[in-house]
């Protein structure tokens, strides 16, 4: 479970400053992502665990706690929310161990209790831990940068958010992909491209959807962040994709499809996967 509330479309206020993407020159290219590095260099992220639910499932019984990750700096529109139980932590903190083992080595785990986990006092206890216990980890540059770390906080909501696509239920895929892209930005904002993924797969929704005009918008969000990894998987099925829907809007697609034409002619006869096609192989479970 994850409520995010984000800007209702990707990066609204660079697209402001800069307009469409794919026609800035160079040097406006150079400019954009010098104040990304800045912006990147400044951002910070606070965790807080204020509250829990006891979960019961036939004769299975836990806490979820409630994790709100907060931008420093920044108004409440910048939080992430969500949920995990102890054994994620547990199981977290077992996989950055195999890793970190000598950053790890001061960082203490809320142990396990063989009763009692359900009273007031250790729950408390453990929001405590738990909140002291990210917040260290995040202080880590290696750590808060790993995979391990980053799917921690984003890959559950991953996983539904593309089962949802996969069963063609794009409403629900796309409101789960919103809200989970702003905290993915906000943690992997030195690692641009790795958003890519989930920037197609909002653009597969709204195409579903037959929101056209919001497919692009995001479209030209993951050219951007492709514009200097042409070999990228995503590239060709986006640029692909993007002249349809350009086609589709009576924008103008010519500069695309040179682009397509060219890599086309580059690459040998391979399979190349659609958008979709794409989409639905990832965080197949």
């Amino acid at each position: 479970c994850i409520v995010a509330t984000v800007p209702s479309g990707p990066l609204t206020s660079q697209k402001h400053q800069h307009g469409s993407h794919s026609s800035m020159t160079t040097k406006e290219l150079q400019e954009y992502w010098k104040k990304e590095k800045c912006q990147c260099r400044q951002v910070s992220l606070v965790f807080e665990i204020p509250s829990t639910r006891i979960v019961e499932h036939h004769l299975s019984k836990y806490v979820m706690y409630k994790i709100i990750i907060l931008q420093t700096g920044s108004f409440d529109c910048n939080k992430s929310i969500i949920e995990r139980r102890y054994s994620d932590f547990e199981k977290l903190h077992r996989k950055l161990l195999e890793d970190f083992s000598e950053e790890m080595e001061d960082v203490t785990f809320p142990k396990k209790t063989l009763t009692g986990n359900f009273t007031e006092e250790i729950i408390n206890e453990r929001k405590l831990a738990f909140k002291d216990y990210l917040r260290l980890l995040y202080s880590m540059r290696y750590i808060r940068r790993s995979k391990k770390f980053i799917d921690f906080l984003t890959r559950p909501e991953l996983e539904e958010a593309y089962g949802c696509l996969r069963g063609g239920q794009y409403t629900k895929a796309l409101e789960i992909l919103l809200e989970v892209i702003g905290l993915q930005e906000r943690l992997m904002r030195g690692n641009p491209v790795s958003v890519v993924p989930t920037l197609c797969a909002i653009v597969v929704c709204h195409k579903d959807l037959e929101n056209p005009a919001s497919a692009f918008e995001y479209g030209e969000e993951a050219l951007l962040r492709l514009r200097v990894h042409t070999s990228h998987r995503y590239y060709i099925p986006l640029l692909e994709t993007m002249i349809a829907l350009a086609y589709e809007l009576g924008k103008d697609f010519l500069a695309l499809q040179e682009k397509l034409e060219e890599l086309k002619a580059k690459k040998h006869p391979v399979k190349i996967f659609t958008l979709k096609e794409l989409a639905v192989r990832e965080y197949v479970q």
